[in-house]
């Protein structure tokens, strides 16, 4: 993590402006997972737009509330995926201001037809917290913008990290949710998440011109194209990892996580496991692995 990421600590509660139409207020829930907590944008001067209201969290609400100025009103709430840190809040925010949720969908929403598959055969969330009660108003799709007085958001599907994750476009700048992050890579957790639409999702965000990037946690990533090849050349060195580890021998995700990931710490280890059979579910896709057996979190791989 570079000086600027770690020196990023905004007290919660406080809207700050970013730049003219943008203000962030930091949710209260610091974690492993979510660094110094959850990033809520507000977007607008007159009409505004909320995006990520965040966790289940009465003070968090509050804040929200009380950075509405005289003569402001939310009228949007925008999700851009149902993970518990980003869209609890959602229902509570609407039910004080009337404003509609839109999202891409509910949790199961964008799946691909592999990661349907593994749901459909029991395979769970990872532990990460996914919103199961999570439904938009309005759904929105790829290429949709969703307008205010003095301002458009541009609907940017990136699915990887959720199947439902949406980026919003503005101007030059993308609010990128958990797609990107200046302080660690992203979560793949199958079945939410999916390494060959997270790949394609990179490609997309990079063949555009951003001047910067406001993601879901941590600060603002002032070189957006240096960080998604970033993001993109770390999740392929992990795959040579991955694939030279099978050399040795079979071996099952959770067992590769071990010997690929020796300096994490053991609480984050069924997190590393999981990201280790994202990239084993995208590697067969790539007819480069292939299970014992049926696709499961649980199989035994071995190199084709």
């Amino acid at each position: 993590m570079d000086a600027q990421m770690l020196a990023f600590n905004p007290e919660p509660g406080v809207a700050v402006e970013l730049e003219p139409k943008v203000r962030r207020i930091l949710a209260p829930n610091p974690s492993p997972m979510t660094f110094r907590g959850t990033n809520t944008y507000l977007v607008g001067t007159a009409d505004l737009a909320v995006i990520d209201p965040g966790p289940d969290s009465a003070p968090h609400l509050e804040a929200i509330l009380a950075a509405i100025k005289p003569g402001q009103s939310i009228t949007h709430i925008c999700v851009t995926h149902a993970h518990l840190d980003h869209s609890p809040l959602a229902a509570a925010l609407s039910a004080k201001t009337g404003a509609p949720i839109l999202a891409f969908g509910g949790p199961d929403a964008g799946r691909s037809a592999v990661m349907q598959k593994l749901a459909e055969t029991g395979l769970a969330g990872g532990g990460e917290g996914v919103d199961a009660n999570f439904a938009p108003d309005i759904l929105v799709a790829d290429g949709d913008l969703i307008e205010g007085t003095d301002w458009a958001l541009e609907v940017i599907h990136t699915p990887g990290h959720f199947g439902n994750h949406i980026a919003f476009g503005f101007w030059d700048m993308c609010f990128v949710g958990d797609h990107v992050m200046g302080w660690a890579s992203s979560l793949v957790s199958p079945p939410d998440g999916d390494l060959t639409d997270f790949m394609q999702s990179c490609e997309k965000l990079r063949a555009r011109p951003w001047r910067v990037f406001h993601a879901g946690h941590g600060a603002p990533i002032e070189n957006p194209t240096k960080r998604v090849d970033w993001l993109m050349a770390h999740r392929k060195s992990r795959e040579v990892e991955i694939l030279s580890t099978l050399k040795r021998g079979p071996a099952t995700a959770e067992v590769l996580a071990a010997l690929i990931y020796k300096d994490t710490p053991a609480a984050l280890l069924p997190a590393a496991t999981r990201n280790v059979f994202a990239h084993l579910v995208d590697l067969q896709g790539k007819s480069q692995v292939s299970p014992a057996g049926d696709l499961r979190a649980e199989a035994v791989f071995e190199l084709l």
